[in-house]
C-alpha cells in the first residue's frame, strides 16, 4: 500500500491523493490507490472447497434485504460456500430471495428476531466455517445482545460485526478484549459513537486508530473516504467511492465483500483493503452508468464482476 508523502502536484489532488489527506500526512498512515490492489488468478484445478466457507447471521422481520444483499455480495466476491442463518419466521421469504446461497432457520422471537436458543446452533455452524458475519437487519434485543457477546467470547475464527453486530456491543465494548478470534468492526459514523467513538472535531483519523489499538481490533470507519485502522497503529484511507453510494444496503454489500475475502483466506488486512476498495470502485462505475442519484446497493453487486477484472488485469500486468 502507498505511504501518503507531500509530493509535487496542482489542484485538489496529489498523484491521485486528495490534497487534503497528503497535506496532513501523518506517520503510518497510507492511501489505497489503484497499483495497490489486486487479486491473483485462480488455479485452474481448484473447486468450492478452496474458496472459503461463509456463515452469515442476520436478518429479521422487515430486515430480510440486509441479509440478502451481504450474502450475495460475499458469493459475486469469490466464496465458495455462503450459509445465512436467519430467524426462522423470515426463513421462507429469504429462501425465495436467494438461490447461490444457503440460508437455513434458526429460532426466532415472538417479534421476528433470533432468540437466544439460537446460540448454540450458529456456534456449531460456526466451528465449521472460515468466518462469520454477524448484524445486518438483525434488529435489536436484549437476546440478540446475549447472542453477540456469546459469539465474541466463543468463537475461534475471525468475526466481521457489522450494522446491529456493533449497536449489540455499544454497551459491552469491553467484551472486544474477550475475543477469542479476529474482529472486523465496520460502523458508519453513528453507529461508531455509539461505540464511545468522538467525532465531534470532525477528526476521524485519530478516534479511529485509537479505537483499533485500544480494543485489538479491525476498524472499517465508513463514509468519505473510509477509514481503515489496524491494532498496529496503521491506518489506511480509501479512494474510491461516491455519493452515490450513500444508499441504504451499501454497508451491507461491504460486510459480505469483507468476509467472502477473510474466508478465501486472504490475510486479514489484505482482505479488509481490497473489499473496502473494490466496494467503491464498483460503486464509481455505477455511478458513471447510472447517475449518482439512481444507483442502489443491488447494482454495486451486479457491478463487481467488472470491479474486480479490473483489479486482476491490473495484477497480471506487474
Amino acid at each position: 500500500m502507498k505511504l501518503i508523502n507531500p509530493a509535487s502536484g496542482t489542484g485538489d489532488y496529489i498523484n491521485g491523493i486528495p490534497r487534503s489527506i497528503v497535506e496532513g500526512a501523518v506517520p503510518n498512515v497510507f492511501a489505497v490507490t489503484p497499483d495497490s490492489v489486486g487479486l491473483p488468478r485462480r488455479r485452474s484445478d481448484s473447486h468450492k472447497g478452496h474458496y472459503g466457507r461463509c456463515l452469515i447471521i442476520a436478518g429479521s422481520v422487515g430486515y430480510t434485504g440486509a441479509a440478502c444483499l451481504s450474502a450475495r455480495a460475499a458469493t459475486r466476491m469469490g466464496s465458495g460456500l455462503v450459509f445465512l442463518g436467519v430467524p426462522e419466521p423470515v426463513y421462507n421469504i429469504i429462501a425465495v430471495k436467494l438461490d447461490e446461497e444457503m440460508p437455513f432457520p434458526l429460532p426466532g422471537d415472538k417479534d421476528g428476531r433470533l432468540a437466544a436458543n439460537a446460540a448454540g446452533e450458529i456456534l456449531r455452524r460456526a466451528n465449521e466455517c472460515d468466518v462469520c458475519l454477524i448484524g445486518p437487519g438483525l434488529g435489536r434485543s436484549a437476546e440478540i445482545t446475549d447472542l453477540v457477546l456469546s459469539a465474541i467470547r466463543l468463537m475461534k475464527k475471525p468475526i466481521v460485526l457489522d450494522a446491529d453486530g456493533l449497536n449489540a456491543i455499544s454497551d459491552n465494548t469491553d467484551v472486544l478484549g474477550k475475543a477469542v478470534g479476529q474482529l472486523i468492526l465496520t460502523p458508519h459514523h453513528g453507529e461508531f459513537e455509539r461505540l464511545g467513538g468522538n467525532l465531534g472535531s470532525g477528526d476521524r483519523l485519530g478516534p479511529a486508530r485509537a479505537f483499533a489499538q485500544e480494543h485489538r481490533c479491525v476498524l472499517v470507519l465508513k463514509g468519505h473516504r473510509t477509514i481503515t485502522a489496524f491494532p498496529d497503529g496503521t491506518a489506511y484511507f480509501n479512494t474510491t467511492g461516491g455519493p452515490a453510494m450513500a444508499k441504504g444496503g451499501s454497508g451491507d454489500v461491504l460486510a459480505g465483500m469483507i468476509t467472502s475475502l477473510i474466508g478465501q483466506s486472504f490475510p486479514v488486512k489484505s482482505a479488509v483493503l481490497t473489499a473496502v476498495y473494490l466496494h467503491g470502485l464498483a460503486g464509481d462505475m455505477c455511478a458513471a452508468e447510472y447517475g449518482e442519484y439512481s444507483v442502489t446497493a443491488s447494482d454495486i453487486i451486479d457491478m463487481l464482476p467488472k470491479a474486480v477484472k479490473s483489479v486482476i488485469a491490473v495484477a497480471a500486468e506487474r
